[in-house]
């Protein structure tokens, strides 16, 4: 009688935990509620905290071509050094997304300065995680304009639970992973190209 009540007990306790606990999907963790604007990523990029922004953005696998645009305008070297900065990094399906050519476009040499205009517009200067981002937001009753490495200011309001992003043209990107941590700032993986 003792060991059924003790077995129904174990019983019960285990069902509350795991119902407790964040539900595991295809290796990724999901929280019944989630509290901060955050979307559910399509796939996590491989990131350390110990590396830095170059380092990270040119290991994972989704921002392939933001690496290569990195390279050819010689901007590794600035993202590797001591910072820090805050990166709003479009993804491969971002890039793909622009008009056809566009990429192959900016690439060239002789459009060097055009490539290096967009991707610094992506750059802010300091260490911004989510907690900051909420705080400037709150703040500017709903909305806060960051002014962009490139000189030009973006601006950041929350979208249906998740982190919007507007350009100078008007188009809104979305986060979809933040608070990737590196050791010389912060990365927020978008799902669009800003232009400024």
């Amino acid at each position: 009688m003792k060991i059924n009540q003790r077995m129904r007990t174990l019983a019960v306790g285990l069902a509350l935990a795991s119902a407790m606990m964040p539900m595991v999907v295809t290796g990724k963790t999901s929280t019944p509620k989630v509290t901060a604007p955050r979307a559910v990523p399509d796939s996590e990029p491989a990131m350390s905290p110990s590396k830095n922004i170059a380092q990270n953005v040119d290991g994972a696998k989704d921002l392939a071509t933001l690496t290569a645009a990195m390279k050819a305008a010689g901007l590794l070297d600035t993202l590797s050094g001591t910072g820090p900065f805050t990166v709003f990094a479009p993804t491969d399906k971002a890039f793909a997304a622009l008009p056809a050519g566009s990429v192959d476009n900016l690439m060239k040499p002789e459009n060097k300065a055009a490539l290096i205009k967009i991707l610094t517009y992506h750059v802010v200067a300091g260490r911004l995680t989510r907690h900051d981002l909420a705080n400037a937001v709150e703040a500017g009753g709903g909305t806060a304009a960051l002014k962009t490495v490139e000189g030009d200011s973006i601006t950041i309001s929350r979208d249906a639970h998740r982190w919007a992003i507007s350009d100078d043209k008007g188009n809104v990107a979305h986060v979809t992973i933040g608070n990737v941590m590196q050791s010389n700032g912060v990365i927020f993986v978008i799902d669009q190209v800003l232009m400024p």
